[in-house]
């Protein structure tokens, strides 16, 4: 079965094992060669210059973002009417992940071909895009996007910043201040939301020169150092009637649909930090002796290399799953009529849940990757001269970045349960069947059986905890709690298809690594789930309900165990070998 063919959600309520997905393994000629053409970009003109970037050099990294455009890293998701490439997203997140190991530097390329030109790719008018299509596609103009407000950041529809229109009608008048803005020293347009009357929520094209626009001072931050970040001050800002993208009160679609697939570039992005951040720690652990010998001989060290592998391996496999899944269904487009960006955005929020199950993932991920690379390094890895040390500062705001994981994670079950609501999925006469003792079952009987089957029963039990949950889903707690078990099975599925897909073209060597990346990630991934199950029945029951379903629980959540040191020790030593993720 092709898995690619699922609607959103459906992974959970179906027997996906043997189900085909996406995976890095069927890049083709021309997006290896992409890729290749982007890393030997980064290798050779921005990784030498990470100081410079880091030091602010606007103008080196405006000159890079065009090269960028000579190399046509701009076109990916440009219209090919307009000139673009209009290429596939798993093309387009691998193009992401060798840029993002350079954090700041991704930083401005993202926010340009990002979140700075799809609006207009999206909603802007015909006359629009031939006004600024063409300049933000050449580099001739940089791109930036102004959502975010002092005071409104995960609720922008409560933003302050107004437009009213000109007695004359020709133009409308902006007042408002914009927060973390990105691009903001170098951008010339920005897509900016105000409300119309102070009440119909809408975005506007906003030229830097236009009178009454300024940029405030850049923010001194923690970490992505070298990109640029400021506020955005509107005073009287004159903006053309024609310069409203999109209709007027429909600002909330622009913005929330922009970030569906911005999720899943934020985990690619993670993904790039995380490869680069394990190749420092892997080479680090072979160079460091301590004891007269290396420190990735001890196994507190292996366990770290072990468990990092595995988690670059999952977040690889979810990412590109998505973005498979995302190429399917947008593949099935008639690209003819007006609606085609209306249908292209249906197709891409069919798996919305699953592009913030890919943001929360990859971004926790990273998070505890670049964290144990710090902690390989010892003292060195606090010390700025060494990579890790940025790595580790870059990362946190990850999981702030396109809606924090908490609003992420409330999202996941919310738009789950509201298809079901809809009758849009069977999801809740599969709880009731689980409440009435359905057995767990797979079809699957190949290599990794018993990973099938631990996701198998982890489905089921995720049926049971929920039909005693729904009555206290309206306490976020029981929601994150939700979301976590989703995110778990998600993971550990798609880790599970893609080694079962690529087992039996794999050499003895790969296959071995695959069967202990499985065992790393059956056990890590199931303990979580348990973890988030106790919780959630914790929160929704009591007394002997609560004790007989911890105890079931405890039973259905469990995995083999055997051989897990082994399957560690395996990973480790080829991480060291390799100096890097390599799998």
């Amino acid at each position: 079965m092709n898995g690619n063919l699922l609607n959103g959600g459906e992974f959970l309520l179906a027997d996906t094992a043997g189900m085909e997905i996406f995976s890095p393994e069927e890049f083709t000629t021309e997006q290896k060669q992409i890729a290749e053409t982007t890393e030997e970009f980064m290798k050779k003109d921005v990784f030498p210059n990470i100081e410079r970037i880091e030091d602010r050099d606007f103008g080196f990294v405006v000159e890079k973002l065009r090269q960028c455009a000579d190399l046509g890293l701009f076109l990916a998701e440009v219209p090919e009417e307009y000139g673009g490439l209009e290429l596939e997203k798993t093309t387009n997140m691998l193009m992401i992940e060798k840029v993002a190991p350079a954090a700041s530097f991704c930083m401005a390329f993202s926010g340009h071909t990002g979140i700075g030109i799809l609006p207009m790719v999206y909603y802007g008018t015909p006359d629009q895009k031939e006004r600024y299509l063409g300049k933000l596609s050449s580099g001739e103009w940089i791109g930036a996007y102004a959502l975010t407000e002092p005071d409104c950041g995960s609720d922008p529809l409560s933003s302050r910043t107004t437009a009213v229109l000109s007695e004359d009608g020709t133009h409308y008048v902006l007042n408002g201040t914009k927060q973390f803005i990105t691009n903001s020293a170098f951008a010339d347009l920005f897509t900016v939301f105000a409300k119309i009357d102070g009440k119909h929520f809408s975005a506007f094209l906003v030229e830097k020169g236009f009178e009454g626009f300024s940029v405030g001072a850049e923010e001194k931050k923690m970490g992505l150092k070298g990109s640029s970040t400021t506020q955005l001050l509107l005073d009287n800002v004159r903006v053309p009637v024609e310069n409203l993208l999109g209709e007027p009160g429909k600002g909330h679609k622009i913005a929330f649909n922009v970030l569906n697939v911005g999720r899943l570039k934020v985990a690619t992005q993670t993904l790039g930090m995380a490869k680069g951040a394990f190749a420092e720690a892997a080479s680090y652990a072979t160079e460091r002796k301590q004891f007269g010998k290396p420190i990735g001989s001890f196994g507190a060290i292996k366990e770290k290399l072990a468990d990092m592998a595995a988690a670059i391996y999952a977040s690889e496999t979810v990412i590109y799953r998505v973005a498979g899944l995302l190429d399917n269904r947008l593949a099935t487009l008639d690209h003819s009529g007006d609606d085609y960006y209306e249908r292209y955005q249906k197709a891409i929020e069919e798996y919305a849940a699953e592009c913030a199950i890919a943001k929360v993932f990859c971004t926790e991920q990273l998070d505890m990757i670049v964290d144990e690379a710090v902690q390989i390094h010892g003292g060195y890895g606090y010390i700025s001269e060494y990579a890790v040390e940025r790595y580790y500062r870059d990362s946190r705001i990850q999981r702030i970045f396109e809606g924090t994981n908490e609003i992420n994670r409330i999202l996941i079950p919310t738009m789950l349960f509201r298809k079901a609501d809809g009758n849009g999925s069977p999801l809740w006469e599969l709880v009731r069947k689980a409440g009435d003792g359905a057995a767990a079952e797979t079809a699957y009987a190949g290599e990794f059986a018993q990973a099938a089957a631990t996701i198998a029963s982890l489905k089921q039990l995720f049926l049971t905890v929920l039909g005693a949950a729904v009555p206290a889903r309206d306490h976020q707690e029981v929601m994150l709690a939700i979301a976590d078990m989703i995110i778990t099975i998600f993971a550990l599925e798609s880790a599970v298809l893609r080694a079962d897909k690529t087992f039996a073209a794999a050499g003895v060597s790969k296959q071995n690594q695959l069967k202990a990346m499985v065992k790393v990630l059956a056990f890590e991934l199931s303990n979580r789930f348990q973890s988030a199950a106790t919780r959630c029945c914790a929160y929704a029951l009591s007394g002997s309900a609560l004790a007989e379903m911890r105890k079931n629980v405890a039973t259905l959540s469990a995995c083999p165990v055997e051989g897990l040191l082994e399957a560690k020790h395996l990973l480790a030593e080829a991480a060291k070998d390799a100096g890097k993720y390599s799998l």
